[in-house]
């Protein structure tokens, strides 16, 4: 069997080599804070393991955070001068290459979707050959691995060394921004947790007017593109404002269809998505790849399609919802 953790392990390992490289980059001034923040991810992913079987305690992984969010709040992270490619050789080759740079890239998605479909029902020796559940995440990572022997083929490159350095590059061009889609994820089930979802709810409750559908549709979904502008991520805001006030007030107390109002809801806290700094992932990392002068460009770009889509969503479930 192929067992995921198998890929979380790979993932975890290239970023320790990754981190290896850093610390010994002399071209990067903060090369040991760099370094000791990307092995610190990397230890995680592996150590992780043992935490989710119970086999160790989950403590050093929430120093590790703490002591990354220290390292890239206060300055300690840097960029080096990875041994690559000239930007003049690259644009040679795509040249050359055309559209079939894209075989790599469009390798990962097949190869993912035939392990969740087909593969799936695989078996060997009465034993699936994917670790049942996991098909997904591990058609992903097989898919990685795929793409890579197939541009490493196309582009004639024997030497394993390049694309690790061109993913060493990448990393130090997002920085920490590209850990933070995960670390509010996190956050977002800590505050359910801690209940500060029933909390909003009671001060909502309180201050709605009693029988007010539509102040309530407007609540939750302004609600709902308020909190994922804060936490930077949908997935987060949406426990805390579906407790609040979509599952007691929409669903329960108006009767709400539950797939409609919270599939909507969701959709307006990715227009949150779209116009705060805190979705790294969409907003500032771009930025930063493709060297922007203006980092919130991507931001003042969207924020009108936002605007109108919250207005839509709001609409939608109006109409639609109850």
């Amino acid at each position: 069997m192929i067992k995921a953790e198998w890929f979380y392990w790979l993932v975890g390992l290239s970023f320790l080599v990754m981190a290896a490289q850093m610390v010994t980059d002399r071209s990067n001034p903060k090369r040991l804070g760099t370094g000791t923040f990307w092995g610190l991810i990397g230890a995680g992913f592996i150590y992780s393991s043992w935490v989710v079987t119970k086999q160790a305690p989950a403590e050093p992984l929430g120093a590790a955070v703490l002591v990354m969010a220290c390292l890239a709040g206060f300055g300690f992270t840097g960029r080096g001068t990875p041994r690559t490619t000239t930007p003049a050789q690259r644009t040679a080759s795509a040249a050359k290459l055309g559209n079939r740079l894209f075989v790599p890239a469009l390798t990962i998605p097949a190869v993912a979707m035939a392990c969740a479909i087909g593969v799936k029902h695989l078996s060997f020796g009465g034993e699936p050959v994917l670790q049942e559940g996991s098909e997904t995440i591990l058609g992903l990572g097989i898919g990685a691995v795929v793409a890579l022997v197939v541009a490493m083929i196309m582009l004639r490159e024997k030497r394993i060394s390049v694309p690790v350095q061109s993913g060493r590059s990448m990393l130090e061009a997002m920085g920490w921004a590209m850990l933070l889609p995960q670390m509010l994820a996190t956050l977002g089930a800590i505050f359910q947790v801690s209940g500060v979802g029933n909390q909003v709810g009671k001060l909502t409750t309180s201050v709605l007017p009693e029988g007010s559908l539509y102040i309530a549709i407007v609540v939750y979904c302004v609600g709902m593109f308020a909190f994922t502008v804060i936490m930077g991520n949908g997935f987060a805001a949406f426990p805390v404002m579906t407790a609040a006030v979509g599952w007691p007030v929409l669903i329960g107390h108006f009767d709400g269809n539950p797939a409609a109002v919270l599939a909507i809801g969701m959709l307006a806290g990715f227009c949150g998505t779209l116009v705060t700094p805190m979705a790294a992932n969409f907003n500032i990392v771009p930025a930063a790849l493709l060297e922007l002068k203006d980092q919130y460009g991507p931001i003042k770009a969207q924020l009108p399609t936002a605007g109108i889509l919250l207005g839509c969503n709001i609409l939608i479930m109006a109409l639609f919802a109850f």
